[in-house]
This record gives structure tokens, sequence and C-alpha cells, in this order.
């Protein structure tokens, strides 16, 4: 079992954090839990750090300890870093007001080497030869104590994260990538932690996108609803109220409360303290709304003639990235294409050292200055298309 110190003072955490923003790095890890709750409910802080040759970790108890005087190290000089980060940047920026100012995501950084989406400990084990303490990761965190596998999984998860900082970066210096991971790993860290814009909230409805009509106007503005109030009570949005009612509602809206409680989904709990009278006013809404004012996926705007480009383009991108031997989903996803192809000048493809490793290509093909020919050996190249 990992060696670590048990910090649930705020004494304890401030020593800690005076340790800490002296370093030059350090790892960080959270362990939370959103089940029964709208917002991310953090259990455990892991934190690692080097002291000469040796790695030390601590855990720090946030059910004990307010979180808040982290915001002094996630806002230092020193380097974050963590694996697979995104949500743990969420759940820090709520806890302590802050997230990393620099932020190295392993995970990331490993798409770079050709390594998919790679779990903390097979890249550990792959890079370092350590295996990783089992435990059982959807344990109930916020039990105490805390029992022996539940603290030696939690120091394991930081426990090597300074070595593979160190790996990865030498590794990624040598290819001549460690730009484009830094790159991508500030994208992340910046990439906005605002719950989602409640009038597009409608988009993750399961069987949305088949709705016409007046039922789209029903759908976003009952969703908008459902968001607002599920933030607001802290609770996930089906529990406000279930997508099955949702779409049942949207298909067929009711005329009155008493038609409204026959929807299919919908039961008494879903109608109280008012929600009957604010969900029929969510429908009266949605059935006013002009076309216009409807927010469309932008799936649904897309032009018709460049989907056949974002199909074969996607096929050309796959095979690009097990040349350079990079997770494809590094190079571009389906909706940085769309994005790019539609002219977004935000768009992942439009900037920096994507748009010379795959933008530019691909522009060249849409435009046809290029196309795809077959190599022989069953993939595919990019091949120069002579003007007319």
């Amino acid at each position: 079992m990992a060696e670590f110190e048990w910090i649930d003072d705020a004494a304890g955490l401030d020593a800690l954090v005076d340790t800490l923003v002296r370093q030059p790095a350090y790892g960080i890890d959270t362990e939370f839990h959103r089940e029964r709750t709208y917002w991310p409910q953090v259990a455990l802080v892991q934190l690692s750090w080097r002291d000469g040759d040796e790695t030390k970790v601590a855990l720090v108890d946030p059910l004990a300890v307010d979180l808040a005087p982290l915001a002094r190290l996630l806002t230092s000089d020193a380097i974050a870093l963590a694996h697979a980060a995104d949500q743990d940047l969420e759940v820090l920026d709520r806890a302590c007001g802050a997230v990393p100012g620099r932020l190295f995501d392993t995970q990331l950084a490993a798409g770079f080497l050709g390594h998919s989406t790679p779990s903390l400990s097979n890249l550990v084990e792959r890079l370092l030869g350590h295996r990783l303490a089992k435990g059982d990761r959807i344990s109930d965190w916020t039990v105490r104590p805390l029992t022996a596998a539940q603290l030696s999984y939690a120091a394991s998860d930081v426990l090597h994260l300074l070595d593979l900082h160190d790996l990865l970066t030498q590794q990624l210096a040598a290819r001549g990538r460690l730009g484009w991971a830094e790159d991508e790993c500030e994208r992340l860290r910046t990439r906005p932690h605002e719950p989602q814009d409640p009038d597009t909230a409608w988009w993750r409805v399961k069987e949305s996108r088949s709705l016409r009509g007046k039922s789209r106007g029903v759908a976003q503005e009952l969703a908008a609803w459902r968001e607002r109030q599920a933030q607001s009570e802290d609770r996930p949005p089906r529990y406000v109220l279930p997508d099955l009612a949702l779409l049942a509602i949207a298909h067929r809206p009711p005329a009155t409360i008493d038609d409204l409680r026959a929807m299919r989904g919908v039961d008494g709990r879903h109608l109280k303290s008012g929600a009957a009278r604010s969900i029929m006013a969510a429908i009266e809404r949605g059935r006013a709304l002009r076309d216009d004012e409807i927010r469309r996926p932008p799936v649904d705007d897309f032009e018709r003639r460049l989907r056949a480009a974002v199909t074969l383009t996607s096929a050309w991108i796959a095979q690009l990235a097990s040349d350079l031997e990079i997770d494809a989903a590094l190079l571009a996803t389906r909706s940085d294409l769309q994005e790019f192809l539609r002219g977004d000048r935000s768009a992942r493809l439009a900037n920096g050292w994507r748009h010379v490793v795959v933008g530019e290509p691909v522009s060249k093909l849409v435009e046809g200055r290029a196309a795809l020919a077959f190599d022989g050996n069953g993939g595919l190249r990019l091949v120069p298309v002579p003007p007319p």
C-alpha cells in the first residue's frame, strides 16, 4: 500500500499548500459523486509531489476541511499533472473557485504517442512497469472511515504522475510533438466549465432529433425549465422530469394539468410544489416560439452537399492517425470537421498545428485540389489533382 499523509484540518491543508507552491509540479486527482445531484460533490482530493528522490502523497478530506486554500496552489506557477482531467477541473472549480494555471494531462499527452485514450493503470504499467493497486473505483467515497483498499487506490492514482510526466515529455519532445500536447492541455484547461446552456439542453434528450414543428419548441422550453430547476434544487434533470415524459409531452402537448398527469412517464412526484403549472407554462412558451427562435442542433443546419465530404475526410483522418501513431480523436472528430467545413474560424482545424496537419489537406480535398487514392496496401493517401 502506498504511503500517504491524511489531511483533515485547516492547519494541515495550509501547511501542505505551503509545501506544494514551492514545487515545479504536483500530481492531482479527485474522487466525487454526482449520481443524485446536479453539481459534482467532491469527496477526496489526492496530491503528490517530489521530496528529493521520493514521491510523497497526501489525501485531503473535503468532508472535514474547506478546500478554498487549494486555490492558492492551483493559481501558482507550479504545473498540475492529472490524468483525464476534464471532470476534475469542474470539481476543483466548484469546490475552490479555481482551476490550475498550468496543466499537463497524461492521457491527452499519451494520445500524441499512439496510446488511444489509455486508462491510468494501463499507461503506468505499459510505460513504467508498475501495477496500480486495485480498488473499487465506484465505491461510496463519502462514507468515513474509508477502507484500506479505497485509500490505497486513491493514493496510487497520483503516485506515478510525476514519473509519467517526465517520460511523456521526453518522448514527445523527441518526436517534435511536445508543443502539440501542451496546446491540447491548454485547450482542456481553458474549456468553459459552466453548466450547459438550458436552451440547448433538449439536444441531449434521446430521440429529440426526430421531433418536428412545434414539438421542437415545446421540447426546447420544457428541457430548459427542467435544467434550471435541476440546478436550483441540485438534483439530476431526470429526477425533475424523465426524458420519457419530456418526449411524450413534446409529441402531444397536454391541454390541462389533468391531461399532464395522464402522460406517459409522469407521476405525482414530478408535479409537486407548483411544478405542474411550471410545466404547462413551458409548454405554452414552446408552442409560441417562432421557427427562428428554436435552437437546432448544429448538424441540422449542416449543408447536405458537404456531408459526403465529412465521411470521406473522416476515412483519410483515420489513415493519417494510424500513419502518425496519434489517437484519431486528437487529430479531428466528426464535429471538428463539420465546424471547419462550415467556415467556423474558431474550429480546431482552422488554427495551430491541426490546421497544418489536417485543415489544409482537408481544404484541398474538398476544393478538388487533391484526391484520395488507395496506396496498393489497403491504405489511403492524398494525391494532388492537376489544375484543369
